[in-house]
This record gives C-alpha cells, structure tokens and sequence, in this order.
C-alpha cells in the first residue's frame, strides 16, 4: 500500500513502471514467465532516461552484474529483434535502449580494461548473430528518420571509443559489413543533418578509418581516399574549420575582456608571466579536446588529393556548427555587450583557421 508524505517533507519523485521493470531485470529476475507478449508491450512505453539506466548500472557491483548477464544479453537481442518491427513507437523505443544500455556498459567498464573485454566481450559473443544483423539494419536506420539517425550514432560512438579499440569486436563487424560509409557521408553532405550530426560523424569516420590500417586494408580508409563528393568534402572542412574558429573566437573573447575589464588589468600585465604557466595549461587542454579533429583533418588531406581543395574554401561563421558545439541550454551573450573582434581576426578558411589555432 503506498502512503502519501505530507507536503514540504521532500517528497521523491516516483518510479515509473518501466523503472521496476528494469530494476528487475538487473537484478536476474524472471520477469517474462507468464507473459506471452511482454517485449511487445514492453518496447511500447517509454523507456528509462538514459541517466536512470546509467544510474542502475553503476550501481551494480560485479557479483551483481554476473546475476543480471543473462537478462542484459536478452534486452540487446530483443532490443535487435525489435528493429524489424512495423510499429515505429516500438522501432524507436528499442533503439533508445540499445544505445542507452550501451553507453551504460561501455562507461561502467571503461576504467578496468580487463573486466571490461571480459564482460563486454562475453555479452557481444552470446549476441553474436543479433549484433552481425544490426550493422546491416544501422544502414538503413541512418538513413530514415533524424531520431533514428541521432539513436544509431549515439549506439556507435560509445562502442568506437572503449577501451582496447584494436580488440573490440563489434568494430570487426563494422568493418566486415563495410556498409556504413555511404549513410555517413549522405549525412555530411546534407547542411540539415550536418548541423545536427556532423561533429559526431567526422569522428566515427576517423576512428573507422585509422582502425588497425598499419597492418591490414582499412575499407573506409580506402573508399575516404576515393571520395570526391564536393558536397561531402566541404561538409567534412567545415565541421573542422568551424570548431577551431569558434576555439579561436573563444580565446579571443577572452584575451579581449581581460584586457577591457579594468584598470588592474595593465597592472596585472606586469606581473603576468608568473601565472603564465597556469593560462598555458589551461589553454593547451582546451587544444587536447580539439585532437581528434585535428587527426580527421590529417586523414583527409593525406588520403585525399580531392581534400587540397576544401583547405581554402571560404567558410562563413553561419555556415554551419558542430552538433555538440553548444547545447540547447547555453545562452549567448548580448550583441551590445559582446566584445567586438576584428573581421580580419577571423580565419576565412581551414587552412587559415589551422594556422591560427595552432
């Protein structure tokens, strides 16, 4: 019987039902025995956030995540399945599970590496057939709806980035199938979809291409270096060049209100090569952050000669932003109040704005 806390006490939100679900699951529960059409019913509500799943996971200790093993190999296996489905709530449900799932593992062992290929490896090996089928079905996905493009990616993304990159499985999938170059590059190509994705597609590009190509044929390296798409080229530039510029326009934004605040400013100038490390420091992390762009950018020119001519396409600053670049929430500053830069301050193009950031 549930009771109700008088008001003003902090009353806690309450679980949703596909919370209890879930918490159940993990906990190795038998939660389909009697229920003939529970994964149909179950893909039809709304699934946990992702934090709320992440949450679950994290707090599982290994014991714990040994008893769930059987529950989550399940979850990915019809979470798969259900892709096929004709009803898009449960298509598109699905998908928000899987990459949530996903990222909730690949975080949860991305510090130990070796209980991490060992549990990982063990979950992709019991759902071998199911995940060898989703690549071919992520094809077709990032071509259909933005929600089932942003879902798609945001599954890849986590699995590209873990731990011991050169073992990972799922990856050899991806490059057996070699199916995903084209719904890539129709993606960068696109200015609606760029704006969305592009940031996050440049890097999956990047992590797929330097994939153990020291030793063996790398498909995406090869079909990267015979690319001739303007349309793709200059959207692959330009999600580059629009990072670095807006790098550039930060710093500068910076330099200029130190420089404008006050009159302790000119004073502080005299003495500033004492904190001159700590601005160094500071800056050159900002640099690391911006260090796969600068390999894609590196990849591009070396394997492409088409590429050359992208290096001094003019770029407007409106042209277009990586998808990640501010989130929905930060609010820019007033035009009054913002500190006005010189236009000529400005990087025109990649190879200008590459000069200038480094």
């Amino acid at each position: 019987m549930s009771t109700r806390k008088r008001s003003g006490s902090g009353t806690k939100q309450p679980k949703e039902k596909i919370v209890y679900i879930f918490e159940s699951l993990f906990r190795g529960e038998d939660v389909v025995r009697g229920y003939n059409n529970f994964w149909n019913e179950l893909f039809l509500i709304t699934p946990p956030s992702l934090e709320i799943l992440d949450t679950e996971i994290q707090q599982l200790d290994d014991l714990k995540m040994c008893a769930a093993k059987p529950n989550i190999i399940l979850v990915v296996k019809k979470c798969i399945e259900m892709l096929d489905s004709d009803n898009p709530k449960r298509v598109n449900n699905s998908l928000i599970t899987l990459s949530s799932l996903t990222f909730a593992l690949c975080r949860k062992y991305s510090v130990t590496q070796e209980t991490s290929e060992n549990y990982l490896e063990y979950v992709v090996a019991e759902a071998e057939d199911e995940i060898k089928s989703l690549i071919d079905k992520i094809k077709v996905l990032l071509s259909e709806s933005d929600e089932s493009s942003f879902y798609c990616i945001k599954f890849l993304l986590p699995i590209l980035i873990t731990n011991s990159c050169g073992r990972n499985k799922i990856m050899e999938y991806i490059m057996a199938a070699n199916n995903l170059f084209e719904p890539l590059k129709k993606i960068l190509s696109d200015p609606t979809q760029r704006l969305k994705y592009g940031n996050d597609i440049v890097i999956l590009l990047t992590l797929l291409v330097n994939y153990r190509k020291s030793d063996r044929t790398n498909p995406y390296a090869v079909q990267l270096s015979l690319l001739d798409d303007e349309f793709a080229l200059h959207g692959f530039g330009q999600i580059i060049s629009t990072t670095l510029f807006e790098f550039i326009r930060l710093q500068s934004t910076n330099d200029v209100t130190t420089h404008n605040n006050s009159w302790i400013s000119s004073f502080s100038s005299i003495v500033g090569n004492i904190f001159l490390s700590e601005e160094i420091d500071g800056k050159s992390q900002n640099i690391r952050q911006n260090t796969v762009l600068l390999l894609a950018l590196y990849e591009a020119v070396h394997l492409n000669r088409n590429f050359i001519t992208t290096l001094a396409t003019t770029h407007t600053e409106t042209s277009t932003a990586p998808s990640d670049l501010l989130s929905n929430s930060d609010v820019l500053p007033e035009v009054q109040t913002a500190p006005m830069l010189e236009a000529s301050q400005y990087p025109t193009n990649l190879i200008v704005a590459v000069f200038q950031y480094c």
